[in-house]
């Protein structure tokens, strides 16, 4: 019989399939996701004017795409990590980015929008950026994620000051990924993670400039 204590170990190639597998959920299929409900399934749809609902498509596009870039971070640091907690706490942070990516793709097609072209471009990057975090150090990597929270956060606050007042049911996603990020920053930081130096930060905050404008329009 087999022991159920016992887990599999996988190959650096097992990982790397199931890294690509996660991509191509992420940028193509279904992500999987946690068993949390919808939070727009709790209100009811306002009247919004066509300005609005483009507004909001627009904005819900960004959003989505911060995920995206969000999961390729995370399963970029997940693919170099050092230490196995750490590497848990990255795959469970990734599994709520899901949730959030499935809201905002169901938000954004009920406003009649679509996602951004350019999100493969996105995810490559992230993954990419993720590893090279990890490399470098668990607390850098875990301080990356901690910096790349609060600079979401701060999008989503940004983002809730645009949306109409009428906009429930946009409005409770983003207040609800609004709580997750600060969360996912605040166990980033009690895990180890690193204050970044200024420049880094500064850098990362005109890249993101970068994908918002182009998302806005793409």
């Amino acid at each position: 019989m087999t022991n159920p204590n016992n887990s599999r170990k996988f190959t650096p190639i097992d990982n790397l399939m199931m890294q690509v597998d996660t991509g191509l959920r992420t940028l193509f299929g279904k992500p999987s996701i946690t068993e949390r409900a919808n939070p727009e399934d709790a209100v009811a749809e306002g009247e919004l004017s066509t300005s609005e609902k483009d507004l909001a498509g627009r904005l819900m596009r960004i959003n989505h795409s911060g995920e995206v870039a969000a999961q390729g971070l995370y399963q970029g640091q997940a693919l170099t990590a050092k230490l196995p907690e750490v590497r848990a706490k990255m795959e469970r942070a990734a599994l709520e980015e899901n949730d959030h990516l499935d809201w905002c793709e169901q938000r954004i097609k009920e406003l009649g929008s679509h996602t951004s072209y350019l999100n493969p471009l996105w995810y490559v990057g992230s993954v990419a950026i993720g590893a090279t975090a990890g490399l470098i150090g668990d607390k850098w990597s875990l301080g990356f994620v901690a910096e790349t929270e609060h600079q979401v956060v701060r999008h989503l606050t940004s983002h809730l000051n645009q949306i109409s007042e009428n906009d429930h049911k946009s409005r409770a996603i983003l207040e609800q990924m609004k709580t997750d990020e600060g969360e996912h920053a605040t166990v980033a930081l009690n895990a180890g993670g690193a204050e970044l130096p200024s420049p880094v930060k500064k850098f990362m905050a005109l890249t993101s400039k970068v994908m918002t404008k182009s998302v806005y329009r793409l």
